[in-house]
């Protein structure tokens, strides 16, 4: 039976992806911006992230798990650093005057640095292995490679339908916003990201 773990993995895929978080401030970000689309490929860049999270606990793979959980202060480091580079690129990039011109080099970036940001998140695997075991879903591949796969689809699905639902959302206030609201956007969310990397690796120097 598949149908009940790709809900299952649905639903879970799209409650993790939702809470505002650095990926979120420059999803909306780029959204306003750049446009759907890159606000969307962003979105997509943390939604294979989490895929493959869920691919990692669904089928139990806990070398896998424990490898990386053993990188966690590694892992922290560069996703705090790449957060702080984003955030100041960030803050002094000029905003876009023509968004229809991206290149397709650009829309790959605005995917692979989404996937690159969730993938060192160490929470991100933590949330995945601790909600399944919650649930119950952590023994799906016992019963089956088809619901393990489903349950992976799933995570996926509901976490991509939060990206995109995100991305339109916020591009219909795109619509409205002229000028200098765009250069503002980019200061702000800038600034967020910088502190969000900060944070990331101050916790790492007041651990323990």
């Amino acid at each position: 039976m598949w149908l009940i773990p790709l809900l299952k993995g649905l639903l879970l895929g799209f409650s993790i992806a939702a809470p505002v978080g650095p990926i979120g401030i420059l999803c909306m970000r780029r959204t306003l911006t750049l446009g759907r689309l890159h606000g969307f490929l962003s979105g997509l860049g943390a939604a294979t992230a989490d895929a493959i999270y869920g691919f990692i606990a669904g089928f139990g793979l806990t070398l896998i798990t424990t490898f990386l959980l053993d990188q966690k202060v590694i892992l922290q480091l560069v996703g705090g650093l790449f957060l702080i580079y984003l955030g100041v690129q960030t803050f002094r990039s000029k905003p876009a005057v023509d968004a229809a011109k991206a290149t397709g080099d650009t829309l790959f970036k605005s995917y692979a640095s989404t996937l690159l940001l969730t993938i060192t998140n160490p929470m991100t695997i933590m949330s995945f292995v601790g909600a399944f075991a919650g649930l119950g879903l952590g023994d799906s591949a016992d019963a089956g490679f088809t619901p393990a796969i489903a349950l992976v689809v799933g995570v996926f699905a509901g976490s991509a339908l939060w990206w995109l639902l995100l991305s339109l959302l916020v591009g219909l206030l795109r619509e409205r916003l002229k000028g200098a609201a765009f250069l503002w956007i980019n200061r702000v969310s800038g600034a967020m990201l910088s502190v969000f990397g900060l944070f990331a690796i101050m916790g790492l120097l007041f651990r323990g």
